[in-house]
């Protein structure tokens, strides 16, 4: 593996996992308040959540561009307050990746809430137990496959980031250039497809076994649950 394509996947990994821990409590709390609670407004909130997935990438890149940008409003106060520059840099690439994985994290674990056994809260709340120590103690044990398999497929969803990433924060070598801008350069510049096939081959490789990995976390505790009832 060259320099090129090592310093492509670390920063894709680095990226990756960043982005997944930052949307991983509020990704738990949302899938939770979908699952759970029915209040004015929830269609629309869920519709707001996977919007990412149909929306085309490179317009959240320029809404991130305009409202964290340098001369932005937020861009501005996040950068004189806590020294964060998002705008070309992989803080940026991260938050990029953050909203356009964030449907996939909360879909598989409010799946996972859904599917739980509604008697063992209603025992609990019979003994006294409150709705937060419900949720530490019950809800939030039984969903950790689902939040394990958002992980995972969050994970792979941003280290395939392209468009937004591109639009908000460049294609700079070492700091913004993932696996997936790193191909897109190759594919403009070189005449080696030797060279592309092999990087397309390593994104692939990575993506599909964290995606393989996802399914079988979550196909082995579905199981697990139809085989109890």
């Amino acid at each position: 593996m060259t320099d090129f394509e090592l310093n492509a996947l670390l920063l894709s990994i680095k990226i990756g996992l960043t982005s997944t821990f930052i949307i991983l409590i509020p990704g738990i709390l949302i899938a939770w308040i979908l699952a759970k609670k029915n209040f004015l407004g929830k269609t629309i909130i869920d519709a707001l959540i996977h919007l990412p997935l149909v929306i085309p990438p490179i317009g959240i890149g320029y809404i991130l561009l305009i409202t964290f940008g340098n001369e932005s409003l937020l861009g501005n106060f996040f950068f004189e307050n806590f020294g964060i520059n998002f705008s070309f840099s992989w803080i940026g690439a991260a938050l990029a990746c953050s909203i356009m994985s964030f449907p996939l994290l909360v879909r598989p674990i409010r799946v996972l809430i859904e599917a739980q056994d509604t008697k063992l809260e209603a025992a609990a709340k019979t003994l006294g137990s409150s709705d937060i120590k419900i949720f530490f103690t019950i809800t939030l044990p039984l969903a950790y496959p689902g939040i394990l398999a958002g992980f995972v497929l969050s994970f792979a969803r941003s280290i395939g980031e392209f468009g937004a990433t591109i639009a908000f924060v460049g294609n700079i070598p070492g700091e913004t250039q993932t696996l997936p801008l790193a191909l897109w350069l190759l594919i403009e510049t070189s005449d080696n497809n030797n060279e592309i096939i092999r990087l397309g081959i390593i994104s692939l490789c990575l993506a599909l076994s964290a995606l393989l990995l996802a399914t079988s976390i979550e196909k082995t505790f579905l199981n697990k649950l139809r085989s109890s009832k």
